[in-house]
């Protein structure tokens, strides 16, 4: 198993109730349901305050690294990064488990 996770931080002067994330974070939701290849899904906001904090993480397990790839290339996974690159950075890790 792959663990495949990802961390946001907003764009300054972006918050969480702007349009576009709220659209941004309603496509990532639906991921676990839309892509077969996802063993494990769970996404959320951070609730901590601390300075270094991202904003918002995805946390999920794919079987393989060919099951991860299919998982980047599916169209709603494509869809949702469209919509987070419009007012978000991020980082990911993937690593076997």
């Amino acid at each position: 198993m792959i663990r495949h996770l990802v961390l946001f931080k907003l764009n300054e002067g972006v918050e969480r109730d702007d349009p576009r994330v709220v659209a941004g974070v309603q496509a990532f939701e639906k991921l676990g349901g839309e892509i077969p290849e996802l063993r494990f899904w769970e996404c959320g906001w951070n609730v901590s305050e601390r300075p270094i904090a991202y904003d918002y993480a995805i946390n999920s397990a794919v079987e393989d690294p060919d099951a991860l790839q299919r998982y980047l290339d599916h169209p709603a996974h494509q869809a949702g990064v469209g919509l987070w690159r419009e007012f978000a950075t991020w980082v990911i890790a993937d690593y076997p488990f």
